[in-house]
């Protein structure tokens, strides 16, 4: 621990000695006697603390200024809001741009601020080691191209603005060529639909949705993966770094990876007759039911709603019976609502992508995201740095 003078601790409280008396008396700041017996010190850290409050009590708004500066972890964005179960890019109804406007458009509203603004042209790296990481699963591959491909790139160290959407384009087209690809990767020329090169590579006729789920999956706040990447880019490491940063943290079995979790639960209902069993069992042994719940979202997930309407629209009942069945038997017996991974997979299992296509599609919606908070955490240009408090010891 380290210790202080009266006059200091005095000093940084902007106090007068007898109130720090007053405080050491009543417990909120520690001291003992000196070496010499003749005075006493004062921990640094208690008056640190109370210093902080006291800043905080005069301009609450303080600590939302210098959140993640040295501070607490609380940042600003203007990227995405979620407010009375609604979220929202840049002030816009997600679902509403998911259903008028393309995947294109919204990642220029996140970059820009302007739906319409035009994006670069700059191609696709060429993929390293293609016939070593096609047979990965998709988010895996995505992450090995990535590395390549930024060992390879030196602009992608030029941080200005229009240079990060630059290279923030040769990302986006680099995993979507990769997503598309089978026994190589297909090049996705400038001005082509992401969402419709994917569809196309994944054999589908279902662009339409596929494009919705891209637009919904894009940016969802301060999520793990986002502020991974956030991190990340406040370290001034090249966008890639930052993409690479988001997909550790996406993989992850609480984020983007139980898609393969949700899976499980719905393969385990072999026929609709079959939902309230599987999840009475699931839920006998205490098992997670994932796919279903959102802390944020206490009346239900909208992103789930309107996928999970927009694949029943397009692709007939039938496709969706398994889906209802499990979606009626977990609000009857747990009263939860279906979130965005489940309404992913009941999207990829209706309109019969390939394996791993779930997960993909949130990978590759939420890229886009990754690459915004990089360019808004480029421009702060502060470092995120939180600082740690010691932990109390449990009696």
């Amino acid at each position: 621990m380290e210790w202080i003078s009266a006059d200091e601790a005095a000093g940084r409280l902007g106090i007068r000695k007898a109130s720090l008396y007053s405080y050491v008396s009543r417990g909120l700041v520690r001291s003992e006697a000196d070496s010499g017996g003749r005075a006493r010190r004062y921990s640094r850290e208690d008056v640190d603390a109370l210093a902080l409050k006291q800043r905080e009590r005069k301009d609450p708004s303080a600590a939302v200024r210098g959140a993640l500066h040295w501070g607490v972890p609380v940042l600003e964005s203007g990227l995405s809001v979620i407010a009375d179960g609604h979220l929202t890019y840049r002030g816009r109804d997600a679902l509403e741009l998911a259903r008028t406007r393309s995947f294109e458009q919204v990642v220029s509203l996140l970059w820009t601020g302007d739906l319409e603004g035009a994006l670069p042209d700059d191609p696709a790296p060429e993929p390293a080691c293609w016939d070593t990481v096609r047979e990965l699963s998709p988010v895996q591959r995505f992450t090995a191209l990535v590395a390549l491909a930024s060992a390879a790139d030196l602009a992608a160290w030029d941080l200005r603005e229009a240079a990060v959407k630059r290279t923030g384009m040769r990302i986006l087209r680099l995993l979507f060529g990769a997503a598309a690809g089978k026994r190589k990767p297909t090049r996705i020329a400038a001005g082509t639909s992401l969402a419709g090169a994917l569809a196309s590579g994944w054999g589908s006729s279902a662009a339409a949705l596929i494009e919705r789920a891209l637009i919904l999956c894009a940016d969802h706040e301060l999520n793990v993966s986002a502020f991974t990447a956030r991190c990340v880019a406040s370290a001034q490491a090249s966008p890639y770094g930052a993409v690479l940063a988001g997909l550790a943290a996406l993989q992850g079995t609480r984020h983007g990876g139980s898609c393969e979790r949700v899976e499980a639960l719905y393969d385990a209902v072999e026929r609709p007759s079959d939902a309230r069993a599987v999840v009475s069992a699931r839920m006998r042994h205490g098992e997670p039911l994932v796919g279903f719940g959102h802390p944020l979202y206490p009346d239900g997930d909208p992103r789930a709603r309107f996928l999970l309407a927009s694949v029943a629209a397009e692709m007939g009942g039938k496709a969706m019976k398994r889906t209802r069945a499990l979606v009626d038997a977990v609000g009857e017996l747990a009263g939860e609502a279906p979130n965005v991974d489940l309404a992913l997979v009941a999207l990829a299992r209706a309109c019969e992508l390939p394996p791993g296509a779930s997960v993909a599609l949130f990978a590759l919606g939420r890229t886009a995201g990754w690459l915004a908070h990089a360019m808004e955490q480029y421009r702060d240009g502060r470092l995120i740095r939180p600082r740690a408090r010691p932990r109390k010891r449990e009696d």
